[in-house]
């Protein structure tokens, strides 16, 4: 027997253990279900759902399908989490780089903040947003604009809302700013790497996405107004805003609390990573001219990236999934509306909780996927 054999018939005798096991657990339910009389499918997908959503991305009621309900809550998880993960990485960001700061007060203070936020768990800090700091936000008819337009109250956020028109072509006149910018950045790198110019391509890019939509907006036909909310009275002690975008209170007491917290550990990703790079490089950097922006921008980041990046990925996939604490304050996103009211109404738990089980599989996959795409692109490469 040689030894590529040896090899695969472990792996071949630990799939036949995993399937044997699977179909067990399989036939045992099935058994089950049958004996209760209970049936199998997923065609109550397609049956009204008769419950209304607080909140949702796109258009919702009660004569809608349980399909439907599966979406508004799968957007308004996606919606979290991106919020979510944009907002820890740039205040982890910048943490871990006020961690490594010769000041005193800064290093301080960022030190506290890591300590403080990672060491309350996380379901605390949710309800200290909602139940404290929100609630304790003025009624609509008794809050005082900020700006003259935006209103924050115990309802939530109002700001002015976009209105457009032909917005196709300020969309398209966006998009070919935006690959106008990859392909000079990618120009760039090649003539910094071989003639080791740095052509200005920050300045460049920021010309680009204003000079192109700008000329679209004043010679394209693109129009934009403004849709400011205004105070309204519903009954004689009730009041909310008409008009404007609403941003729910759930929605910012969630997204506040899962950015705090995540922030905490890519701020330490970030602190590792730097540190993970040898202070020789940073003396060489400096020795031939570099500014401390440039040593920080051109020489310990983009080394410190191959150490910050796969710990940071597990973060973003604990934020996705820790997204389901959303319940506990009536967010409604995927557990909420589809594996508990949804659920609820149709008794359909071995279904629901497969379909939402697969959907946070699938995320996670994706993020994890993505991830690892950019940690390759950004690999240093020996030639």
């Amino acid at each position: 027997m040689n030894a590529k054999i040896r090899k695969i018939i472990p792996q071949l005798i630990t799939l036949f253990v995993v399937i044997l096991v699977f179909g067990f657990f399989t036939y045992n339910a099935q058994t089950n279900m049958d004996n209760r009389g209970i049936e199998f499918g997923f065609g109550f997908l397609s049956q009204e759902s008769s419950f209304d959503v607080q909140f949702s991305l796109i258009e919702y009621d009660g004569s809608h399908s349980y399909f439907r309900a599966y979406l508004v809550g799968l957007l308004n998880t996606l919606l979290v989490a991106f919020i979510g993960i944009i907002l820890s990485t740039i205040l982890g960001v910048i943490i871990g780089i006020a961690r490594l700061s010769s000041n005193y007060l800064i290093e301080r203070t960022a030190a506290f903040y890591v300590e403080f936020f990672r060491n309350i768990p996380l379901l605390l800090q949710i309800f200290f947003w909602y139940f404290a700091a929100l609630r304790a936000l003025p009624l609509p008819q008794d809050a005082d604009p900020i700006m003259g337009v935006f209103f924050l109250t115990i309802k939530g956020l109002f700001i002015p809302r976009f209105v457009w028109e032909n917005l196709d072509v300020f969309f398209y006149s966006v998009l070919a700013a935006i690959i106008s910018i990859i392909l000079i950045r990618n120009y760039a790198k090649k003539i910094q790497e071989n003639e080791g110019k740095q052509l200005p391509v920050f300045y460049i890019s920021i010309g680009l996405l204003i000079i192109l939509p700008l000329i679209t907006f004043l010679f394209g036909g693109v129009s934009l107004n403004f849709e400011v909310p205004v105070i309204k009275q519903l009954s004689t002690t009730s009041f909310n805003y008409d008009g404007g975008l609403g941003i729910p209170p759930e929605l910012i007491a969630l997204t506040l609390a899962l950015g705090l917290y995540t922030a905490t550990f890519i701020a330490e990703n970030v602190r590792a990573g730097v540190q993970g790079i040898s202070k020789g490089q940073k003396e060489a950097a400096a020795s031939i001219g570099l500014t401390p922006n440039q040593v920080l921008k051109l020489v310990i980041m983009p080394q410190a990236l191959r150490i910050i990046i796969p710990p940071t990925t597990n973060q973003y996939l604990n934020l996705t999934k820790n997204s389901s604490l959303a319940a506990a304050i009536a967010y409604p996103d995927l557990v909420l509306v589809f594996a508990g009211t949804a659920l609820m109404q149709t008794g359909r738990a071995i279904e629901i909780v497969s379909i939402t089980m697969f959907t946070y599989l699938s995320i996670s996959l994706s993020i994890s996927l993505l991830m690892n795409w950019y940690n390759k692109k950004i690999a240093i490469k020996e030639k």
